[in-house]
């Protein structure tokens, strides 16, 4: 495995820094451009080891901590997409990247899409999961209560009550390994709301702050996928917005709910990785095989289904 490599940068005097993870092959030059990981607001460059595991033999894997998260400084008062969205090209134009692999999970879902809006030629295949282009009353009276315990004091609730938040608990909607991924995301908040000076405040403005999923995209060849018990935003809403970009391709992960990312971390991570290096029916790590394949109507209905496989195929606009 080679040595990781961090770089601190900042942009309008705020710090933050980035890591790379050089591509680990005996057979030359990385196979695509450089993988950039964007996750939720608390998830820092340390999260992701499956996409290490998984994009590493293929190309440099970047994740970063972008103002507001982990050791980087607070974000200022205001707006922060574009100071997000410029902390993202610092880290492009720092590696002396003419174009990225751009992942975006959950809240760095509106990171990356707002990247891209405005920066397509830097992009050179986009993949977003765990999309939150509409978040419904239930949702925001849930997080309210969230904040609530959060700014009683109470962190303990708030972390119980934030991670069911995310979370599908219908005992009649089957996720895979559900009360693993529940403790972990506990564990998680607490871990962050006593180890990080700026937390809290990260986790207000992530809460406060509503994601702009408007505008469209084309020109950047994009990959949308959901868990299809997200209950955060719908499979359904997903697919639309995946609609909004040209020539998209959507689909759902079965068994899995907003936290596809931990629930389906193997598959989720072998998805991406042939997505980023176009061997979408070639062997990247190990097959991907799923208890059914994904393609049974948006919007979180449950049933079963053929086993099946898991694949990329042309998105088609909702009916």
């Amino acid at each position: 495995m080679p040595e990781e490599i961090i770089r601190r940068l900042s942009v309008d005097g705020v710090r933050f820094g980035y890591r790379v993870l050089p591509h680990a092959s005996d057979s030359g030059a990385p196979a695509t451009e450089p993988a950039l990981v964007l996750g939720g607001a608390l998830q820092g460059m340390y999260g992701w080891p499956q996409m290490d595991d998984h994009l590493g033999p293929a190309t440099d894997v970047v994740t970063a901590d972008l103002p507001g998260m982990g050791s980087a400084d607070p974000l200022p008062p205001g707006p922060s997409a574009d100071i997000l969205r410029r902390a993202v090209l610092r880290i492009a134009d720092d590696l002396g990247a003419p174009r990225l692999n751009l992942f975006g999970f959950s809240y760095g879902t509106a990171i990356a899409f707002g990247f891209a809006q405005r920066h397509p030629e830097r992009v050179a295949r986009l993949a977003l999961g765990g999309v939150p282009v509409h978040i419904d009353e239930a949702q925001v009276e849930c997080w309210e209560r969230a904040r609530e315990l959060l700014a009683g004091g109470d962190r303990e609730g708030f972390a119980a009550t934030a991670a069911d938040a995310l979370m599908c608990l219908d005992p009649e909607r089957n996720v895979h390994r559900r009360e693993l991924a529940r403790r972990y995301v506990r564990r998680s908040f607490l871990h962050a709301l006593t180890h990080s000076p700026h937390a809290t405040n990260s986790l207000y403005r992530a809460l406060a702050d509503r994601p702009d999923f408007s505008g469209g995209l084309s020109g950047v060849p994009a990959l949308v996928f959901a868990g299809e018990h997200d209950t955060v935003t719908s499979p359904e809403r997903q697919r639309e917005f995946a609609a909004t970009i040209e020539g998209s391709r959507f689909l759902t992960v079965p068994e899995s709910d907003h936290w596809v990312v931990l629930e389906r971390a193997f598959e989720v991570a072998e998805l991406v990785a042939r997505f980023f290096t176009d061997t979408e029916g070639a062997r990247v790590g190990a097959p991907v095989s799923l208890p059914r394949q994904a393609g049974a109507p948006a919007g979180g209905t449950c049933g079963s289904g053929p086993p099946g496989r898991l694949r990329l195929s042309a998105r088609s606009r909702p009916p």
